[in-house]
């Protein structure tokens, strides 16, 4: 494969494709945290999910069969252009390419239940389809990434509706923090946590979610038989 035709296949704004990791930031609104009745954190709190939680408009997000509790939370993506570790917060920015609107689809029984046995998050949060995401967002677009409005509606009645603003840690912190352990590379994607508002779907939902100016994205909600 020569140069060309490898650069061609790794187009940044269908980072969904190819992107080899999806790092997820818990707990990074402190009202968020309130809700779920979980302390503030003083550090972030990170977990992952697989490229195969991604989903696109026009394929339905899946409940998972083995959850009766499946949760939205909105969120804005960060997406990697240029890898890096230990990357220092005053150049984490270079870092970022784009953004884009994401869901971190959530099984909240079963998240509970693994929380209440101290065992990890991995089938509350890494499921098929756990990680609808918008277009990609190019940087220039969005002058002010730690002051960007986001919202999420059920049905057409509003549920989440929150600002970057109230970030615990800001975008260039946890690229930082996140590279202090984890290696970033091009294509991956930052979950930088949802604000207050989750609450439960039903097969059937629509889901509707927006940042204020850029983007907007539609799902249905539909269950699979196991």
């Amino acid at each position: 494969m020569g140069l060309s035709a490898q650069m061609s296949t790794r187009n940044i704004s269908r980072f969904w494709e190819w992107g080899r990791k999806i790092i997820c930031v818990g707990r990074n609104y402190a009202e968020h945290a309130k809700e779920l009745k979980n302390a503030v954190p003083t550090e972030p709190v990170l977990f992952l999910k697989p490229p195969s939680a991604y989903v696109r408009e026009g394929s339905p997000i899946v409940l998972p069969f083995y959850s009766s509790n499946l949760h939205h939370e909105v969120e804005l993506g960060v997406v990697i252009g240029k890898g890096g570790a230990a990357i220092p917060q005053s150049a984490a920015m270079e870092h970022v390419a784009g953004y884009a609107l994401c869901l971190d689809m959530t099984a909240r029984d079963v998240q509970d239940e693994c929380k209440s046995k101290g065992l990890p998050w991995t089938l509350a949060k890494a499921f098929d389809t756990s990680c609808p995401v918008s277009e990609f967002i190019p940087k220039e677009r969005v002058p002010e990434p730690g002051n960007v409005k986001l919202w999420l509606k059920v049905n057409s009645q509003l549920r989440q509706s929150g600002c970057t603003s109230d970030m615990i840690f800001s975008i260039p912190y946890l690229v930082s923090y996140i590279s202090d352990f984890i290696t970033l590379e091009e294509g991956d994607l930052i979950l930088t946590g949802t604000p207050k508002g989750v609450s439960a779907v039903q097969e059937q939902d629509e889901l509707q979610a927006g940042i204020d100016g850029l983007v907007t994205m539609t799902f249905t909600v539909e269950r699979k038989d196991h």
